[in-house]
């Protein structure tokens, strides 16, 4: 008898030094941004990372994907944090339960590419749902992410505005790629297709071809991004503390000044515009 209670209490205990083991590694183990292709491959992450570190010490492991992916990434409890760009998803993610608050870190805006040749004759146009109804009059070849991200949502709801139905007339003009932003402009690139990009993206997109923009600055293509910490009361192992921190830090004025301060060419690709910065 006295075996088994020893016995009992050593697994006791053991579970416990676990317990306190993992509850370690989550308190000091990097933290997990899951956010959208357009703040990796843009550069952005690796231009304020490294000044977010140095504040800090806190490291930041990133997992870029589409918004929609990035949400349902956070929704199973792995990252910390989730930084995207569809504020309809975003609120409905924190309506959920899943996430804490939704937070406005920065905005910039989407851009419709094409062929210089513009075959469709869109290159002077304003209105963006003009723009795309003449492509899809003209079958036009056009490349689409098609992966439920922020871009992909956004494009969706331009064609919606422009009264195409892609799904049921897009045919061979209307290309769905599956992927990122800059693996869908290559495909643009390569096959002379219109594609509508953030243009932090586009600044940073080198295999441009004959690609141009085309159309800028409708209303409708404004871009904001926010950023939420996941819920820790969904997901207890979520590494509140450094998430938390980072939220801090990229709302403060020094977080919004290293976004501000991201160039390419001279060109700024992100606009911050935190309220808590404002405030």
């Amino acid at each position: 008898m006295v075996g088994k209670v020893a016995s009992l209490f050593l697994f006791l205990a053991v579970v416990a030094l676990g317990a306190a083991a993992a509850q370690a590694q989550s308190a000091t183990g990097p933290m997990t941004v899951a956010s959208t292709t357009s703040t990796e491959q843009s550069g952005l992450f690796g231009a304020i990372l490294p000044r977010f570190r140095a504040r800090t010490g806190i490291e930041v492991r990133v997992i870029a994907q589409g918004t929609g992916q990035a949400l349902e990434t956070a929704r199973r409890g792995d990252a910390d944090v989730v930084f995207v760009h569809d504020p309809a998803s975003e609120e409905r993610f924190v309506a959920e339960g899943f996430g804490v608050r939704r937070h406005e870190v920065m905005y910039n805006d989407f851009v419709l590419v094409g062929p210089k040749a513009d075959p469709a004759g869109v290159r002077g146009m304003t209105d963006i749902a003009a723009a795309l109804a003449r492509i899809a009059a003209r079958g036009a070849p056009f490349a689409s992410r098609g992966d439920e991200s922020g871009t992909h949502k956004a494009e969706l709801r331009l064609w919606q505005a422009a009264v195409v139905d892609v799904r049921q007339t897009g045919g061979a003009w209307y290309r769905e790629t599956g992927s990122g932003m800059g693996p869908t402009l290559n495909v643009a690139s390569a096959t002379n297709a219109y594609a509508l990009t953030d243009r932090g993206t586009w600044l940073s997109f080198r295999n441009r071809g004959e690609l141009e923009i085309l159309l800028a600055g409708d209303r409708r293509l404004f871009n904001q991004y926010g950023v939420i910490l996941v819920n820790p009361a969904r997901h207890p192992h979520v590494r509140a503390r450094q998430g938390q921190a980072f939220i801090d830090w990229l709302l403060s004025p020094e977080g919004q000044k290293a976004i501000a301060d991201f160039r390419i060419g001279g060109e700024q690709l992100f606009f911050p515009n935190s309220k808590a910065s404002a405030s």
